[in-house]
């Protein structure tokens, strides 16, 4: 079995991949640029990625390719539609990052709803030293409880965000984007009630035919003005200039981001050119990668892949 990994720096120098050591012939590629992805995945028996595209164009090089697995939930990356055509199975690894998404969703809105950066500042540059006070209120910061949290993507990740959000006195509700209807703990509202209605909003959404663009400029139009969203789903659920113009003209509060439309941002992209910082946070797509959900993702692709040796039963990613 020859496996090939073709962007193992996406994950980090510190994690250990003996777990796929060990089923085979393990071939790993620090990064490869879509022009080198056919001659690498020629004679693979299976591929592992994380972000690279693997489309028709690529794949139909690849006769002995039997196994596709991605390092992540999503799967938008690959042409689901030619491995079916192929039989080439697809897994991915629902469930490995959602403590750590949950978390860094935590971590990205505290820095922006209670100014941390000004804060930091203020201390570390000295102002606080100089001012005689005990406390400084430069800039005012509100409580979660007793706010409004609307979920975008009630999934696993959706669900323990809401927990937490509850915990913190949060009134949660949700909108079901797909209009799948399950029971769930928290109230079902429609989206335009949601986003009129909601003082925090987070995304958790995967990104498909009903979720790109979901947020445009008429949507960021009917938010509240003291209202802030956070994204850790996808980037082009939100329309991006639309969000950039929405917070330069102040009609919502702010938002913090760890998801782009594309990875990483152009130097000129208009979201990059926010003007006021204290309003928007942004993080490089980590929200999933604490050191334990990354370990957890190699791991759980490599029971993927050994299932799949052994001739265990192997959903694809569309069962």
């Amino acid at each position: 079995m020859k496996i090939v990994l073709l962007d193992t720096g996406t994950m980090g120098n510190d994690i250990d991949f003996s777990s796929l050591d060990t089923l085979g012939e393990c071939v790993k590629y620090h990064n490869t640029q879509p022009d080198e992805v056919p001659e690498r995945i020629k004679d693979a028996d299976a591929v592992i990625i994380n972000k690279v595209l693997l489309n028709e164009s690529v794949l139909q090089y690849a006769k002995n390719l039997k196994l596709i697995c991605v390092f992540a939930i999503g799967y938008n990356n690959i042409d689901i539609e030619y491995c079916k055509k192929r039989g080439i199975k697809v897994r991915n690894v629902p469930g490995y990052c959602v403590e750590s998404v949950c978390q860094h969703t935590f971590a990205i809105l505290f820095a922006l709803l209670e100014k941390l950066r000004y804060y930091d500042d203020f201390v570390k540059n000295g102002e606080y030293t100089k001012s005689g006070l005990a406390n400084h209120l430069g800039k005012p910061f509100f409580e979660i409880s007793g706010k409004k949290w609307g979920i975008i993507g009630m999934g696993a990740i959706g669900r323990a965000v809401a927990d937490c959000a509850a915990a913190f006195g949060a009134e949660v509700c949700y909108s079901s984007i797909s209009g799948a209807i399950r029971e769930e703990k928290y109230e079902n509202v429609p989206f335009d009630t949601l986003l009129r209605e909601s003082d925090i909003i987070s995304v958790h959404a995967p990104l498909n035919e009903k979720t790109i663009n979901l947020i445009g400029g008429e949507e960021l139009k009917k938010m509240k003005k003291t209202a802030y969203i956070v994204n850790v789903g996808r980037g082009a659920i939100i329309d991006e200039a639309a969000l950039a113009v929405a917070i330069n003209n102040g009609e919502i509060a702010g938002a913090a981001l760890d998801v782009y439309t594309e990875e990483p941002p152009v130097a000129d992209s208009p979201i990059l050119s926010i003007k006021d910082s204290e309003r928007i946070v942004y993080t490089p797509h980590i929200a999933w990668a604490s050191v334990e959900a990354r370990q957890r993702c190699v791991d759980m692709t490599a029971e993927n892949v050994k299932a799949f040796i052994e001739g265990k039963s192997l959903n694809d990613v569309w069962e």
